[in-house]
């Protein structure tokens, strides 16, 4: 589904935790009968309950690697306090999107049950017991790790519509009934088929392909991801709100779309075919074919600053030819492209800064240099010690008649001061 071939693992319990190597890794600790009850008639709340009801046995599963596992918390942990404790996360609380990293999901064992007459009984299980139950839901779980969908390089875990309803299996298999002598029934493992609510962004976009878009093929990983995680402020995100939201196209309400990350790979895949989609950063900076066509394309003395949008195109066009010949499919280039002359264009901009900056500073030191020149200058013209004014001008870099000028000033002051 993703475009790219993943191996997946088999489901298996973790050593240590089985008969026939002793439990060695597990020790469960449940509480004694006398820390277990139920008061309803008590008076405040913290008294209803014994100390040990938080107690929490739990199998884990951990979705990447197919390993299962099993264990208790420590009952002497206030309920509220017991959550932390457990190997990994609840299922409820992940979505239907991505998986998290690590991929461990924890699903605890209900202990209490109340019988016909309301009577609260708690059953706690030896390590046989969980697992003889492993052993029971092994295919339930294989059949959730086959099914996730995994996504990109990396084979990133996304839940698929087939795995969700694998694991709701699983949780129903971890239910139990007591008979009148007490004894443990598990619910019959069950392979249930995928309901109708739940629906493969891939089924969806090939019975939509009017509103799916062109520009999938060519965009980059995280262009991709971006368009999988849309969220609206209502109705439906992902793939298909993304799709719809524009086109004014309205989903019914209530069915659970899986697999959109993994939809958008797929696409993208079947869109290059026999090509490998690359991103056209890392094609041109680090592939032969790459680095060999930049270096071609460019002009000596010339910037991608300068370069117009129909040099960048013509560009592109360059960079897609030279990638087919080479078995890619570049990915992001015309954003690529504008990017690098827009860092280019920056590099111009700052300096351009730094030189308004420098040439600020110049400006102020001339001014005070040109004072102090002239402060000295008219010192030197009040000598009247007979140069001439084209001897004075060679001492301060200066023109003989604007020397000459200055005299005629200097004199012109000196009349005004003496008529006054």
């Amino acid at each position: 589904m993703s475009g790219t071939e993943h191996s997946k693992p088999t489901a298996h319990v973790v050593v240590g935790y089985t008969p026939q190597d002793g439990f060695v890794a597990v020790q469960l600790d449940p509480p004694p009968a006398e820390y277990v009850w139920h008061d309803r008639q008590a008076e405040h709340h913290q008294e209803r309950f014994g100390p040990g009801n938080g107690y929490q046995q739990w199998l884990a599963v951990d979705a990447a690697t197919g390993a299962v596992w099993f264990g208790d918390t420590d009952w002497r942990t206030q309920d509220e306090d017991a959550a932390p404790w457990l190997p990994g996360h609840r299922r409820a609380t992940v979505g239907d999107g991505a998986l998290p990293s690590p991929a461990v999901f924890a699903l605890p064992f209900t202990h209490r049950a109340v019988d016909d007459q309301g009577t609260d009984t708690w059953r706690f299980f030896s390590a046989e017991e969980i697992y003889a139950l492993l052993r029971r839901v092994l295919p339930l779980v294989q059949r959730v790790i086959g099914s996730l969908h995994r996504v990109g390089p990396d084979g990133d875990l996304e839940w698929s519509a087939e795995a969700a309803t694998a694991w709701t299996d699983l949780e129903q298999a971890c239910r139990y009934t007591l008979d009148a002598t007490g004894t443990v029934a598990w619910a019959e493992p069950r392979m249930s088929p995928v309901p109708a609510w739940r629906v493969e962004v891939a089924d969806f976009l090939a019975r939509n392909p009017e509103l799916c878009d062109a520009a999938w093929a060519t965009a980059t990983d995280a262009e991709l991801d971006g368009y999988a995680t849309y969220e609206p402020d209502s109705g439906y995100g992902g793939v298909p709100g993304r799709m719809c939201a524009p086109a004014g196209v309205r989903i019914e309400e209530g069915y659970t779309f899986y697999g959109h990350r993994a939809a958008l790979y797929a696409y993208r895949a079947a869109a290059c075919g026999d090509r490998t989609p690359v991103e056209a950063g890392l094609w041109l900076r680090t592939s032969d074919a790459g680095r060999s066509s930049w270096e071609g394309a460019k002009v000596v003395g010339a910037s991608l600053a300068d370069a117009p949008d129909c040099v960048l195109d013509h560009l592109a066009e360059t960079f897609r030819s030279a990638a087919a010949d080479d078995g890619a499919v570049l990915t992001g280039l015309t954003a690529y492209l504008r990017q690098q002359r827009a860092e280019e264009r920056a590099a111009v901009d700052d300096t351009l800064a730094a030189t308004g900056e420098e040439l600020k500073r110049l400006e102020e030191l001339l001014k005070e240099v040109r004072l102090v020149r002239n402060t000295v200058l008219t010192r030197v013209l009040s000598w009247t010690d007979g140069r001439d004014d084209e001897m004075i001008a060679r001492l301060a870099a200066m023109s003989p008649v604007a020397v000459a000028e200055w005299r005629e000033r200097l004199t012109a002051d000196r009349s005004v001061r003496a008529e006054a």
